[in-house]
């Protein structure tokens, strides 16, 4: 069974920095994609950061602040988030699409979306 374990967040002051790291457990081959998504109070969820092979793309309110990158071996991706904004305040949440994985002796390919349980980010002003 694959799951998305998040770890970071927490609360901060504007202007500061949080890590966010996730990693995928599980039989696991390959990922093709991971990142982050949030979402606010009264907000549908957004994307915040995406990576896949080696392209990145984040969501304009993001970019230029956050980065994010990956350890392909260990099924992890971690997001940087720096300037923070009292309007990054948002539960952020672990994705990942694309799997291949292994059912006994079968590889196998998921056509499902993976999510994490979600992390609190909180920005204070």
């Amino acid at each position: 069974q694959v799951q998305l374990m998040e770890s970071g967040g927490g609360l901060v002051q504007a202007g500061g920095s949080l890590g966010l790291s996730c990693a995928a457990s599980g039989e696991i081959f390959s990922i093709n994609a991971m990142g982050w998504y949030r979402q606010a109070p009264g907000n549908q969820r957004e994307l915040v950061a995406l990576i896949t092979g080696g392209k990145t793309m984040f969501s304009d309110s993001v970019k230029d602040r956050f980065t994010i990158s990956r350890d392909v071996a260990k099924h992890t991706v971690f997001l940087q988030m720096n300037s923070l904004k009292p309007e990054d305040t948002a539960v952020y949440y672990c994705y990942a699409d694309g799997l291949r994985y292994y059912s006994g002796p079968d590889l196998l390919r998921s056509s499902r979306d993976y999510w994490g349980q979600g992390t609190q980010v909180t920005v204070s002003s």
